[in-house]
Formats: structure tokens, sequence, C-alpha cells
């Protein structure tokens, strides 16, 4: 209950600071947070770490299908076939728009 309370305030002191900043003040966030986002070094900063992510997702793919083996029902199999084939072995950029730099 105590959490829900906490919640509960936090929310609306957000929002009275909110309306009072007023639409100026999201205006100038919004351009701040496109500014940053638009950084190369954040760009490619985000760009390794989706790199990072796919090569850990592959390694653990690896090794949960080494344990796993055949025990795997065939849909499930089918499936992730699907996708790796769909993913053209990782040369495409992803959903995301990142590319496998």
């Amino acid at each position: 209950m105590r959490y829900r309370l906490t919640f509960v305030v936090g929310l609306a002191v957000g929002y009275v600071l909110g309306t009072k900043a007023g639409r100026e003040r999201y205006e100038q966030l919004k351009k701040a947070a496109r500014q940053v986002s638009q950084n190369p070094a954040v760009r490619n900063t985000a760009e390794s770490a989706a790199l990072q992510g796919r090569q850990f997702a592959d390694k653990a793919y690896h090794v949960v299908s080494d344990k796993v083996g055949d025990r795997m029902p065939d849909s499930v199999a089918q499936r992730v076939k699907s996708l790796r084939e769909r993913s053209g072995n990782g040369s495409a950029g992803d959903d995301w728009g990142t590319s496998n730099t």
C-alpha cells in the first residue's frame, strides 16, 4: 500500500510540474532528446551495443540448442529456422533500423 501511495504522489507531482512547465519546455526536451539521439557517438554506441546483443543471442542460441538437442518440438524448431533464414544470416538491418556493422 505504501508503494502505491508513493507512486500516486509521484504521478501527481509529475503531472503538476509538467503542466506548469507547459508546451515550451516539452518542445525543448524533445529537441534535446533528438539532438542526443542524432549524435554520431551515441549512434555508434547504440549500434555496438546492438551488435554485442546479437552476438550474445547467437551464442546463447547455440548453447541452448546443444543442450536441448532433439528434444525441441518441431514447431519451435521450424519457427527458429524460419526466423534465421528471414534475417539473411545477419547481414541485413534488423527491425529497429540498426545495421550489422
